[in-house]
């Protein structure tokens, strides 16, 4: 990569941090300091930023225990130069040869781990916004290098993300456009001292492989290769950036949330192009308390597969977690698996406003409106009753055995299990479908299905009651 002269990345540095908002007069950062040369010469960088306009500086260290004395030393070198350069200093021994034999973790999985649970304590303690971290160019090359060959989409080609917020604080990682070499000159031009890593050029780990022999033979072929892999990781980053929003978009118009799961419909999902399917079953495995955990390609194929099928069927997939994914009829649930029955009942008074059914993970609501309104049949999840002739108190309810309705517009009555097989309503909603019913126990409305032909508003109706059924986006 072609070196940059050493003023024209400071000044791009600098900039970017003012329009990132990080660095400011009384702005307070954590930065993660190893004690090799990324780190230390982020650390440099800082303090020559400080004297231009002062912010807090918070020093940490994590000592990984791998390397006996040599982690020591590191140690050792980090403190001296933060009490050197007047910067408070955090230090932490994570055990981890300790905590590998006890969870079987590998050791990079492990490190990264227990690092940054130690690095968010030093934030949270400080009350630092940011956390800062010494990740550049040629870290990026590699990540994209190792992530095509283990294979990866374009999430994954998006490589390290310059900026991440976890909750209240928020990763930065200032030198990811600065390769190494203009790091080490950096160092060796301002005499910024630094450690050297021996376990580097251990080829026991993957990274170090890459690094030592995958990224040299390559680079006789294309000697740019890692610029054009850090270029490759910023459009993915674009295009992963403009996707994500369009398929949240997707989830808020085709998703419907269902007590800890989501509902879906299948002839609407299958007119979605096949990016955004992908994307959407990937949000919805992740976007519950407690998500599965990284789904995988063939993961989300196998529920794809399901969902393509035409012929109107039942099926169920296990996807781990205590998740399945469960495919009735025309419409898709995708979440904890279900009980094999719901029952609940909630008393409606002439007073209520609005109530939830947490059994179902849905909100009614209730107007009450002066003189008549018209009727509107496109809205099943809307109805109206003529309130005075209405019988209190309204019951919602779960269905029961033997529940008839006498549907608007029909004559005679029907037997509600008659209407759910003949509206393909799963097995698994029925259950679960609100019914709302009188005070004689005359069933009124099914919403999303039929309404019953009692208390219809007619033009001498002096009080409405307005009753909407509305799907919470709080699960």
């Amino acid at each position: 990569m072609t070196v940059q002269p050493q003023d024209d990345w400071k000044a791009r540095i600098m900039a970017q941090a003012r329009a990132d908002g990080w660095w400011h007069g009384g702005s307070s950062v954590v930065a993660a300091v190893s004690g090799g040369p990324d780190s230390m010469a982020l650390l440099h960088l800082l303090r020559s930023m400080a004297e231009i306009e002062p912010f807090r500086i918070v020093v940490a260290h994590a000592n990984h225990q791998f390397r006996g004395a040599e982690s020591d030393a590191e140690a050792e070198l980090v403190a001296s130069i933060a009490r050197e350069w007047g910067m408070q200093l955090e230090t932490a021994e994570l055990g981890l040869p300790a905590y590998i034999e006890s969870t079987g973790m590998n050791p990079q999985s492990a490190s990264r781990e227990k690092r940054y649970e130690f690095l968010k304590q030093v934030a949270a303690k400080h009350s630092c916004a940011y956390l800062l971290t010494g990740h550049h160019a040629d870290d990026q090359a590699e990540t994209v290098l190792m992530r095509i060959l283990r294979g990866t989409g374009i999430s994954g080609l998006a490589g390290i993300p310059n900026r991440r917020k976890e909750e209240q604080l928020e990763l930065i990682r200032p030198l990811l456009r600065i390769t190494k070499c203009e790091l080490l000159e950096y160092c060796k031009r301002n005499g910024v001292p630094y450690a050297v890593d021996s376990s580097n050029v251990d080829r026991h780990y993957f990274r170090n492989t890459i690094r030592l022999d995958l990224m040299p033979m390559l680079e006789k072929y294309n000697p740019k290769l890692k610029a054009s892999l850090v270029r490759l990781a910023d459009m993915a980053t674009a295009d992963d950036d403009y996707m994500e929003a369009q398929t949240l978009q997707t989830f808020y118009r085709e998703v419907t949330p269902s007590g800890e799961g989501f509902r879906l419909e299948r002839r609407r999902f299958r007119g979605l192009h096949v990016a955004l399917q992908r994307r959407l079953i990937k949000l919805i495995l992740n976007c519950s308390s407690s998500p599965v955990q990284m789904p995988d390609y063939q993961q989300v194929e196998e529920i794809l597969t399901v969902l393509a099928q035409e012929h109107p069927t039942v099926i169920q997939l296990d996807i781990g977690d205590g998740w399945v994914m469960r495919r009735e009829y025309e419409e898709a649930y995708i979440g904890p698996g279900l009980p094999e029955s719901v029952n609940f009942t909630y008393i409606v008074n002439e007073t209520m406003n609005e109530l939830s059914i947490k059994e179902t993970g849905e909100r009614v609501r209730l107007e009450r409106l002066e003189g008549s309104i018209p009727h509107h049949q496109a809205n099943l999840l809307q109805a109206c009753f003529d309130e005075e002739r209405l019988i209190y108190p309204l019951r919602i309810r779960s269905r029961l055995p033997g529940d008839t309705m006498h549907p608007y517009g029909l004559n005679g009555t029907k037997k509600v299990q008659d209407m759910f097989v003949d509206a393909k309503v799963p097995r698994s909603r029925r259950d679960k479908l609100p019914l709302l019913v009188d005070g004689k126990g005359r069933l009124l409305w099914i919403p999303g299905m039929r309404r019953s032909s009692h208390a219809l508003v007619t033009a001498d109706t002096r009080k409405t009651l307005r009753i909407t059924l509305e799907h919470s986006r709080e699960n």
